[in-house]
């Protein structure tokens, strides 16, 4: 499907940052996050705009090499309730405008070198999966956009669910030779919404476009993307499955993130 805008991207992670930081200071540091299991609503906002700013920096420096997650200056959650928001958005804003001046210069990432834009993307959909999981925690239904969503899908299958490079590809090993996935965004107007998941003799493929699939998993975007990252099961009533279930199952097994 066609990428979304690097402003899109950037739009998303400062809009979410400030829907996190309202849901931080509504519904307090300690609540549990049940689709982060361990995690209370405090880990995952610090975990967030630690992220934001460690990819502000391997942007904003045009890093060739990795730099510590934990390294990142200014990563910690303040103590201070009423700084807590602000640091948030900082977080944010900070990323945008590493990216903005960025764009397409060449940095490291955990998948090779990319351009910088690369960390708009990737944290575009960190932050609206991690936004899910606390409007869920806090019993709000999520509301996404269904093409930041349908973007976040295409990402997962066809970058991020990979494996390291020079890694063996799990995918391959849990889908059965020749398998095909078939996933549908059935969001109205939405541009492209489709991907077939192959596993072909040369390792899986992930392609555009409508076929049938030994198995399909159709549903709205957001649903889709809730599944595939775990946070929904695959017998969610929003999303229907077809075909033979160990072939989504399997994949599911073989992503974990």
């Amino acid at each position: 499907m066609p990428q979304l805008s690097p402003d899109r991207h950037v739009a998303q992670i400062e809009s979410g940052a400030a829907a996190l930081a309202e849901l931080l200071a509504s519904s307090g540091p300690d609540l549990p996050i049940p689709t982060c299991p361990e995690w209370t609503l405090r880990q995952l906002v610090t975990h967030v705009g630690r992220a934001h700013r460690w990819a502000a920096q391997i942007a904003g420096t045009r890093s060739a090499a990795p730099i510590p997650f934990r390294a990142v200056p200014d990563g910690a959650l303040p103590a201070d309730p009423a700084e807590r928001g602000p640091w948030l958005r900082a977080g944010a804003a900070l990323l945008a405008a590493a990216v903005r001046d960025a764009d397409d210069e060449i940095v490291w990432s955990f998948v090779g070198a990319v351009p910088a834009r690369f960390w708009g993307r990737r944290m575009a959909a960190e932050t609206l999966v991690h936004l899910a999981d606390a409007q869920l925690a806090a019993g709000r239904e999520p509301a996404m956009d269904p093409g930041l969503a349908a973007d976040a899908i295409d990402e997962w299958v066809s970058v991020i669910s990979g494996p390291v490079p020079g890694s063996a590809d799990e995918r391959a090993a849990a889908m059965p030779a020749g398998a095909v996935l078939h996933l549908h965004a059935t969001d109205a107007g939405l541009a492209g919404g489709e991907w077939l998941i192959r596993n072909t003799a040369d390792g899986i493929v992930v392609e555009p476009g409508h076929a049938k699939g030994d198995a399909a998993l159709t549903g709205p975007a957001q649903s889709l993307l809730l599944v595939l990252m775990r946070r929904y099961p695959p017998a969610d009533p929003s999303v229907t499955l077809y075909g033979d279930p160990a072939i989504l199952a399997r994949w599911l097994e073989s992503t974990p993130f």
